[in-house]
């Protein structure tokens, strides 16, 4: 039974090879598929090493700043620049459109800048062509070209009754069928194997690495399926070609956009100044940091007096503006995380609606799940944003606690009185080695794997229907 299966699939794969429209297609789609992939793993290695010396250019120059009043290198601030991962070569994922690098100062959380697209963070843009999304758009364009006649052309140039004659099931010719057609997916999956192999080699997760490739071949299959399901139905080969563009049209380009409307729809998001307006009123009632007299730090003054038992704040072995500064900006912090952390729960709500129509198309879960194993997902940069904020935090505290300790509280009040008293009010520029290196990674593999486990389960899932479909039609099936 297998000897027969493989030779009708050889058969396919030997009129392909005599086809010049067949041979032509697979030709520009290798041609695409290199060339994609070399330029994209290019310019990820040129970002890879731009950022990584760029982040050590940041440390560089902060660590290197002179004599200092603490809080001005508070101000002065700090850059931090989140690197590509391995397999980014592949899938870059949101790169493009939420931002790479984040200045970070003190009192305030900046947004990542230096987006190349605006465009939606779960959907990325077609501004880059990329290798993932040559493997989600344009391959299955390629096996509709070359698979939508597989059985109709059977029925056209009256083969089918012979082969049926002869004691052909029409489940063996589906499976001979779905057989040449995967085949020729596995061997288009060939530049993508490679591209994995290159990023395990510069650092991947193998076990990343390998869930990238098994992502795409059960997408690949997804396509071969619904290929051989139209192409059994339908008795014509244009007709098939035509139902399988509006498929491949609806699935790529009409579905995504629809979840993403329908995503900011089901789960809408105050815009910025809203946001805004709301955390500024929250903050006022922390208190102004720059200013120890306001009456929000007047209980702060009462107990630290008290706690050293003396009636002056020039008294206190401690420098007051400097716990002024520590206990607002832990203030701001907590009322700037919570914002944060709602307005990322929003996205990842938006993130889920919208990967949920991967039910209604798998170009949707694929692509969903191709960033989830990649590292590049909606998740991978809020992890990023957090990271950046605990160094924020970590090093604004530092030059606060400096302040505290290394800075005299008259030398700071009498500061703006003349040149000799500014130099008075500065400390050692050794207390700026409270920031500390900043090496952003993506998640364990184990915990990509697990975002990229329902996608995988929706292209299961069309795979197992498509194929009982195509099954159940060809056991129907008539010459």
């Amino acid at each position: 039974m297998m000897r027969g299966l493989l030779t009708i699939a050889q058969a396919e794969w030997q009129l392909w090879l005599r086809s010049r429209l067949a041979l032509g297609l697979l030709l520009i789609c290798a041609l695409l598929l290199a060339s994609t992939s070399v330029v994209t793993a290019l310019r990820m290695s040129a970002e890879h090493h731009g950022r990584t010396q760029q982040q050590a250019a940041a440390e560089e120059t902060f660590l290197a700043q002179p004599d200092r009043h603490p809080h001005r290198m508070v101000h002065y601030g700090h850059y931090v620049f989140r690197v590509p991962p391995p397999l980014a070569l592949i899938d870059p994922g949101v790169d493009a459109v939420t931002g790479q690098s984040m200045f970070l100062e003190g009192h305030q959380q900046n947004s990542a800048m230096f987006a190349t697209a605006r465009a939606s963070a779960e959907l990325g843009g077609f501004e880059d062509l990329t290798t993932a999304l040559v493997y989600q758009l344009f391959l299955p364009l390629l096996l509709i070209a070359i698979g939508h006649g597989l059985v109709t052309r059977e029925r056209e140039e009256n083969t089918l009754a012979p082969l049926l004659a002869q004691g052909v099931t029409g489940i063996q010719l589906y499976a001979a069928k779905w057989l040449a057609l995967a085949g020729l997916s596995l061997a288009l999956l060939l530049p993508l194997a490679v591209s994995c192999a290159v990023a395990i080699a510069q650092g991947a997760a193998p076990l990343a690495g390998g869930g990238v490739l098994l992502l795409y071949t059960l997408y690949l299959l997804v396509w071969c399926s619904l290929i051989l399901l139209v192409s059994s139905l339908v008795r014509a080969r244009s007709l098939a070609l035509g139902i399988l563009t509006l498929c491949w049209l609806a699935s790529a380009l009409i579905v995504p956009r629809l979840a993403v409307e329908s995503a900011r729809g089901a789960v809408p998001a105050p815009g910025k100044i809203q946001t805004d307006l709301n955390m500024q009123a929250e903050l006022r009632a922390v208190g102004d940091g720059h200013n120890a007299d306001t009456p929000a730090f007047q209980r702060l003054q009462a107990d630290l007096l008290a706690q050293y038992d003396v009636t002056r704040l020039e008294d206190l072995p401690v420098n007051f503006r400097g716990v002024v500064a520590q206990t607002a900006e832990a203030g701001l912090t907590e009322v700037m995380n919570r914002h944060a952390e709602q307005r990322m729960a929003l996205e990842a709500d938006q993130a889920r609606v919208a990967a949920s129509f991967g039910w209604l198309s798998p170009v949707v879960a694929v692509a969903a799940g191709s960033r989830a194993l990649a590292g590049t997902d909606l998740a991978t940069h809020h992890r990023f944003l957090r990271a950046a904020e605990a160094v924020r935090f970590d090093f604004v505290q530092g030059l606060n606690r400096a302040h505290v300790e290394r800075l005299a509280y008259r030398a700071d009040i009498n500061r703006n009185v003349d040149a000799e008293a500014s130099k008075r009010a500065r400390i050692a520029a050794a207390n700026w080695n409270v920031l500390n290196k900043f090496s952003f990674r993506p998640a364990a593999a184990t915990e990509r794997l697990v975002r990229a486990g329902a996608p995988a389960a929706m292209l299961c899932v069309w795979l197992l229907m498509l194929s009982a479909m195509g099954i159940l039609a060809v056991c129907r099936m008539q010459p």
